[in-house]
C-alpha cells in the first residue's frame, strides 16, 4: 500500500486510502506521492496508472486551464495577443508567486502568459481573467464550464490561480485523469508549447527576470512543458510532457511528498512511457518530426520551491537585489572601519594617560 502523504487530509480531501491503487508497471518503484498517470497524446492510451482516479489539489497547474482559455479565445478570433490587459487593483493586490503587477500599469495578453507559465504569476493569472470574462468569479465559471466541455468530471474549480483557499473558500479539486484530459487538449492550440516551454524571460521590459518552476525542462532533453503546482496541502504536483518521433507522452504526478521527488518520478514514468511508444505505421509529417528522447535516468537537485500564500509586495528583480545587497555589505564595512577606528584612538589615550602616569 501507497505511503500516503499526511498534510492531503486537510480540508477532509485524500487519497482514498480504502483503494487499491493499480499495481505499478514493470521498472517503476513506488513512491509517495498521490496519484501518477502518462498517456499517448495523439490516442489517449494509457501508459502507467496509479490512482489516477483520486481527487487531488492542482495548486498551480490549474493554471494550464487559464493558458487553454486563453489560447481558445485566440483562435476563435475572440482575443489577440497583442491586445492591452489593464491592471485592476484585485490583480495588482494578488498574493503568492506574482511579478508585482501595479494598477497603474497595461501589459499585452503575450507578456501576461508568460507571467503565467514562466513565473507561475498569480496576478498575471487574475488580470487575464477580469480582461476576459468582467470578474474572477465569471472566469472561474468559464472554467468549469470548459472543463465540463471537455469530459473533466471530477474536477471543480473555485479559483483562477491555484492558491490554497482563504477562510470560507473552497479548494480548487480535480484528478490526475481530468489534468491528463486538459493537457492533451492544451497540447494541439498553436503555440502552447512555446510558453511552456520557456526556461527564463524578462518582463517590464527585463526590470524583472522570470525563471519558469519547471526544472525538467533544463534537465532533460526534448521536455517541452508543462507546469508544476505547490502549496503545503496540496504537495507537490507536475505536468510533464515530451515528443518521440512524431509522437508525445503526457505524464502527471500529483501530491509528491517533495520537489526532488515529483521530479525523478516524473521523469521515471516519461522515460518508461515514452519506450512504450508503438512505432509508426507512417511516417510522421514534417512539422511533427522529432529525434528519440534519451531522458537521463533521474533529475539534479530540484530548486526550493516557492511557497504558495500571500506574498509582501516588493521589486525583487535581479538588478535591485544586487543593488541592495551591495549597498548592506557596504554599510557593514563601514560600520566595522568606524567600529576599529574608534577602538584605536580609545588604546591610544589610554596608553597616553599611562606614560604620563609613569
Amino acid at each position: 500500500m501507497k505511503v500516503l502523504i499526511p498534510v492531503l487530509f486537510v480540508l477532509g480531501l485524500v487519497c482514498p486510502a480504502g483503494s487499491a491503487p493499480a499495481a505499478p508497471a514493470p521498472g517503476i518503484a513506488k513512491t509517495p506521492y498521490c496519484s501518477a498517470l502518462s498517456i499517448n497524446a495523439e490516442t489517449g492510451e494509457v501508459l502507467f496508472e496509479d490512482n489516477a482516479d483520486a481527487q487531488v489539489y492542482p495548486a498551480s497547474v490549474l493554471k494550464l486551464m487559464d493558458l487553454y482559455i486563453v489560447l481558445s479565445r485566440i483562435e476563435s478570433g475572440k482575443l489577440a495577443l497583442s491586445d492591452m490587459v489593464q491592471v485592476t487593483p484585485e490583480a495588482a493586490g494578488m498574493g503568492g508567486s506574482q511579478v508585482y503587477l501595479d494598477e497603474k500599469e497595461q501589459f499585452p495578453v503575450e507578456e501576461l502568459l508568460y507571467a503565467l507559465m514562466v513565473q507561475s504569476a498569480n496576478d498575471a493569472a487574475t488580470a487575464l481573467a477580469i480582461h476576459i470574462a468582467g470578474s474572477r468569479e465569471a472566469f472561474v465559471g468559464l472554467m468549469n464550464q470548459t472543463a465540463q466541455e471537455l469530459g473533466m468530471t471530477h474536477t471543480t474549480f473555485h479559483s483562477e490561480h491555484g492558491l490554497p483557499p482563504g477562510k470560507g473558500q473552497e479548494p480548487d479539486v480535480t484528478t490526475a485523469r481530468d489534468m491528463a484530459i486538459l493537457c492533451r487538449e492544451l497540447v494541439k492550440r498553436p503555440n502552447a508549447l512555446h510558453y511552456t516551454s520557456t526556461i527564463t524571460r524578462g518582463f517590464r521590459n527585463d526590470q524583472f527576470i522570470m525563471h519558469n518552476h519547471n526544472k525538467l525542462l533544463g534537465l532533460a532533453p526534448g521536455v517541452d512543458g508543462l507546469k508544476t503546482g505547490y502549496f503545503r496541502q496540496a504537495g507537490y504536483s507536475i505536468a510533464a510532457t515530451a515528443p518521440q518521433n512524431g509522437q508525445r507522452v503526457i505524464t502527471l504526478v500529483m501530491g509528491s511528498a517533495s520537489a526532488k521527488e515529483r521530479d525523478a518520478k516524473a521523469l521515471e514514468i516519461l522515460r518508461t512511457s515514452l519506450a512504450r511508444l508503438p512505432p509508426r505505421t507512417e511516417a510522421p509529417k514534417a512539422s511533427q518530426l522529432a529525434q528519440p528522447q534519451h531522458l537521463p535516468s533521474a533529475p539534479q537537485e530540484a530548486a526550493p520551491a516557492v511557497e504558495e500564500k500571500p506574498a509582501a509586495r516588493g521589486p525583487l528583480s535581479a538588478g535591485w537585489g544586487k543593488f541592495f545587497l551591495g549597498l548592506g555589505i557596504g554599510l557593514l564595512v563601514f560600520v566595522g572601519i568606524i567600529l576599529a577606528a574608534g577602538r584605536y584612538l580609545r588604546n591610544q589615550r589610554s596608553r597616553g594617560m599611562y606614560l604620563r602616569r609613569r
